[in-house]
Parts: structure tokens; sequence; C-alpha cells
């Protein structure tokens, strides 16, 4: 190739570069502005505090209402149980765990009570991650009792059974905790410590965390992360375990396994897999964590989609506020349809 034909041949391939820029950021914008309507409607709804969403690995939209911040640590509550899932299966990836199969008894040998029932030693790990362990909750109005009581651990233990293990869904915090407890002494570190350490190649860290007494973090509940990175979970999970530099933090069989439908809530009809609810809006799969006030982290796999809300953690967000109702109808009616 001659001098000349090799500069014609350069300055085409920079004119196709700058076209190629030119046009993913026409794109962009395009894209930004469809989400107009989604930013708007968020605006509309006063206990809603930030609102991100990502496509294709591309935040498109990142926005705090009202004097509120992306890049301020909040309180994701339940939504941080889909959290302590992504711990078990990393804790199964690295044989700290034999597997969702493995019975949990052996494991909290020293807090049973002196005479356990037969069923706490039938509880497994995956029980525990899919709210099936039968025991009675400690969540909703049982919550107050649970965490006043001098040893977290050993009060979930020792409450009754309502149902087998494996059964019907029994949505409770003490579930998740009792995960945060096992994956702290079989690890042999703080779950915190964990998570920033598995998950902080992600962009996920978790900036503060309430522990009980005995100093086990709580598992499922009043964790603290920025917004931001609660998008950047949800992208994990969406980007099949990996970061954007392809780094592989959670195996793909674990998402899959997390969300596979294995029971049924019975105050929003919904299906429960690992930690996630299971769910279909506007004709596309959606996997959600959902935590108390409006927490939520929506993925919608087969458009490449990623949302997080964070909301005044004070409002009840249940099916009797209606304003997961208007959460849920925000994502089907206003996000996937621009998306």
């Amino acid at each position: 190739m001659n001098r000349r034909s090799a500069l014609i041949g350069l300055t085409s391939t920079a004119a196709a570069l700058v076209a190629g820029a030119r046009s993913q950021e026409a794109f962009a914008q395009a894209t930004r502005a469809s989400f107009e309507s989604a930013k708007e409607r968020a605006r509309s709804l006063p206990p809603l505090e930030t609102l991100l969403i990502a496509q294709g690995g591309t935040t498109i939209l990142d926005e705090g209402f009202r004097g509120h911040a992306t890049t301020t640590p909040t309180n994701i509550k339940s939504a941080s149980k889909s959290v302590i899932s992504a711990l078990v299966g990393i804790g199964i990836d690295r044989d700290i765990l034999e597997g969702a199969d493995q019975t949990i008894a052996p494991l909290l040998a020293k807090d049973l009570p002196s005479d356990p029932a037969p069923m706490l030693r039938e509880i497994t790990i995956g029980n525990l991650l899919s709210m099936q362990a039968g025991l009675e909750r400690t969540s909703g109005p049982n919550y107050g009792r649970w965490i006043a009581s001098s040893n977290w651990v050993r009060y979930v233990l020792s409450r009754t059974f309502e149902d087998r293990p494996g059964g019907a869904m029994l949505y409770s915090t003490g579930n998740s905790h009792l995960l945060s407890a096992i994956l702290t002494r079989e690890a042999g570190r703080s779950t915190r410590a964990l998570l920033n350490d598995w998950l902080g190649p992600a962009g996920v860290r978790v900036a503060d965390w309430e522990q009980d007494p005995q100093g086990i973090f709580l598992g499922g509940n009043q964790m603290a992360m920025t917004p931001r990175s609660l998008l950047a979970f949800g992208e994990l999970y969406r980007n099949s375990g990996r970061t954007p530099e392809g780094e592989q933090i959670i195996s793909e069989t674990w998402i899959e396994k997390s969300w596979t439908p294995r029971t049924r809530s019975r105050f929003t009809g919904e299906r429960y897999g690992y930690g996630w609810f299971i769910a279909e809006f506007g004709g596309h799969p959606v996997r959600y964590g959902w935590g108390y006030g409006g927490q939520m982290i929506y993925v919608v796999p087969d458009l490449e989609l990623t949302v997080a809300i964070t909301s005044d953690e004070t409002h009840p967000s249940g099916r009797g506020s209606g304003y997961l109702d208007e959460l849920h109808r925000l994502v089907t009616e206003t996000i996937i349809p621009a998306a």
C-alpha cells in the first residue's frame, strides 16, 4: 500500500470512528429522552427518593428527588435478602458451604435448643433461602420480640414449627439471619467483610449494617448501601454474575437456581426463589428484590434492563398501602415500554 492510500485509509477509519461515536451519543440521548416520562412519573410519587435505570450495561437514568442523592447510603431493608442469597451462592462456589441441600443443624449446633424438635435437623440452607424453614416467623408482628432477645440465632431456632421444612412460604428475616450466622462461622469472617470483598469488584459495598448482640451482621435487613451500589448489584445478576470487566463473581448456575420458583408468597401471590421474587411484567420475565418502604431492585433479563428504586424507609410498601403496586406499574407501564 502506498503512502497516499494509507492516509486515505486512516482518514476513512477516523471518520467512521467519529460517526460511530456521534451515532452512539445520539442513541444515548434518544434513550435518555425515552425514559424522561419515567423520571416525571417517579417524581410524582412522594415516598420515592431515587431512581436508577441501566440498559445494556449503560446507566441511562441516575436521579434523586426532593434532596436525595444516588451517592448517599440508604437502608435497603429486606432487599438485602437478595444480597445474602448472593453471598451464600459464592460461599458454595468457594467450598465454604456444601450446597443448598446442606442441613443447618450441625452448622448451628451450639445454638440449638437443649431438646431440639426433630424437624430442626431437616432444615436446609435452601429452605432458609426460600423461606420454607417451617419455623414461626420473626418478621411482621414478631420482629420486635425477636430483636429484643439476647441471642437472635437461638431465638429463631427455638421457635415452634408452623409447617414442615420445605412446606409453605413463611417469610421470616430470622431465616436470613441464620444464613448470616452460618457464613460468619464457616468462613471465619463477618458477612460485612465477605460482602465488601466478594462483591466489591462489581461496585457493591455496604456502608453500614446492624449487628446482633453476638456481633453477627443482621441477615436480610438494616443494611445501608448507596442506590448506585444497589443498581450495581442488580447489574451483576443481569450480567450472569460477571462484572463489567468480565470477572465471574457469582456462578451462572447459582443465579439460575436463585431465579427458579420454589414457593409462592401468601401476601402477594407471586413466586419466590432464593431471595428473589419472580414475576412477569408486560409480558417480560422480571426478577426483583423488595425491601420495606419500597427499596427495590428489578432485573428484566430479556431487555438487558436493571432498575433500582429507593424510597422513604418509614413508609409502608405492602399490598395494603398500594405503594408497591405503584412501583410495579412504574416499571410495567413506563420503564419497560421505553426499554
